[in-house]
């Protein structure tokens, strides 16, 4: 299933995808996202607050509906961190 399906805009996206091709602000999202587990990405405050501290590190304005979408996208994938299949799954999802 594929993002477009949640209401989550290509442009949005492909903002991110160019951000996130700035060295800085790649290492920075990391450790934002280090120690995250596959149960810290079914809970919906946790996935908020990751969501809001992302749009921070890159400098993007969210709306309250973009939140939302993002993260009802984030739990249906049920992504495990430290599954490989899943982040292969993630990573041509965005290519």
């Amino acid at each position: 299933m594929s993002y477009y399906q949640y209401g989550i805009s290509p442009d949005l996206v492909e903002r991110i995808k160019l951000k996130m091709k700035n060295p800085v602000a790649k290492e920075r999202m990391k450790r934002a996202l280090e120690g995250v587990t596959k149960y810290d990405l079914q809970d919906r405050t946790k996935v908020r607050n990751l969501i809001k501290s992302s749009a921070v590190i890159l400098n993007e304005k969210l709306t309250a509906a973009q939140e939302e979408q993002i993260i009802q996208f984030v739990i249906a994938q049920k992504i495990d961190p430290k599954n490989t299949l899943h982040l292969i799954r993630l990573w041509s999802m965005f290519r």
